[in-house]
């Protein structure tokens, strides 16, 4: 009885309280599923401007897998976890050669597609086919943890298959109502009003229900392991100039930061200075002999699980036949030209330094 009152009330809740998002106003479940990876990881306010360009220029899952990586990279471009994207591209290549273009309702078809798992899954399963799987992101955990006090830490490896079992009581397998309404309403409850910080509880319309805040222990939960200090590695990069253009070359399409382009580089190796760095993995790279002209700046740039700094050089072709050794693909290219390649975030930072003569 407690788990439908809950679940009665979130929803009565977000009817009236939701926010005017984009991807609310469709059941398309493509733009549902587009929606989703691009939440992934990143804020809403972000997402909102980035949402309307990618579904102007990719307006449908044909368009989007007819397109080359590139332009769905650069389309991408400025919203990190660039894996994402090629994950989108392939999963649309698969819809279209399995699946006639149409996207599986499926819960376990989905599964089955590139870069998708659990959440978004059960997101696009709830939300644009009224199928009875719960969504279990951040928010989500949050929310649960603080109704329930579960002690399990969030970023603990069980963690998913706890809060999922607990997402779960309030689910209807019975019925196809509100399947996806109740998702986004605990969603946005954990988003506008149960926040990791100066939770609104007075607002709340399950505090009635909430352990943590009849308890006075709202502060304490979700519990999460602290995380180790991310190590930070020393880049040096160079900004390569030859005939009054500039070197940058491609990564490969797997891995980090794959099928992006970049100015190369590389690590900074014990007992090295960045100058000579540079000029190492410039050779090593792309077998050309440099000179290093003028320091032009340091930036420095946070991933998931490490950081660098990253000192650029203005540097001179020297001599040498280019070859690959690593990258994928090359281009001299003009000041204008810059703007047509999809670049990762820390080159994006300088790129703004560069001049040209």
């Amino acid at each position: 009885m407690q788990d439908k009152l809950i679940r009665e009330k979130l929803i009565g809740w977000y009817r009236i309280n939701q926010r005017d998002l984009p991807w609310r106003r469709t059941f398309n479940p493509y733009a549902i599923w587009i929606s989703e990876a691009m939440l992934q990881q990143t804020q809403v306010a972000t997402v909102i401007p980035y949402f309307h360009r990618f579904l102007r220029q990719f307006p449908d899952i044909h368009t989007l897998a007819g397109a080359d990586l590139e332009s769905v990279l650069k389309a991408w471009e400025g919203m990190g976890y660039y894996a994402r994207a090629r994950n989108l591209h392939r999963a649309a290549i698969e819809i279209v050669e399995q699946y006639q273009g149409k996207i599986p309702s499926s819960f376990m078809q989905l599964k089955k597609l590139p870069g998708v798992g659990d959440y978004i899954a059960a997101a696009v399963a709830s939300i644009a086919f009224q199928r009875p799987f719960p969504v279990v992101d951040g928010n989500v955990k949050r929310v649960l943890s603080r109704l329930f006090l579960i002690d399990t830490p969030v970023n603990d490896a069980s963690a998913h298959k706890v809060f999922y079992q607990q997402a779960l009581r309030f689910i209807d397998i019975h019925s196809k109502d509100h399947q996806g309404i109740f998702n986004q309403a605990i969603m946005e409850l954990g988003a506008l009003i149960c926040r990791p910080r100066n939770a609104d509880c007075l607002n709340c319309p399950v505090d009635s229900f909430c352990q943590a805040y009849q308890q006075n222990l709202i502060h304490h939960f979700p519990m999460r392991h602290k995380k180790r200090k991310p190590p930070e590695y020393q880049v040096s990069a160079a900004v390569l100039r030859k005939n009054g253009k500039i070197l940058i070359t491609r990564r490969k399409p797997e891995g980090h930061l794959g099928g992006l382009w970049e100015f190369p580089g590389g690590k900074v190796r014990k007992n090295e200075t960045p100058e000579q760095a540079c000029v190492r993995e410039i050779k090593e790279e792309v077998n050309l002999d440099i000179s290093v002209d003028s320091f032009l700046t340091t930036i420095k740039h946070a991933y998931t699980h490490f950081k660098i700094k990253m000192d650029i050089f203005n540097c001179t072709y020297v001599s040498g036949d280019l070859k690959l050794n690593g990258p994928v693909d090359y281009r001299w290219v003009s000041a204008d030209e810059l703007e047509l390649f999809p670049f990762p975030g820390a080159d994006r930072k300088f790129m703004h330094l560069i001049t040209f003569s």
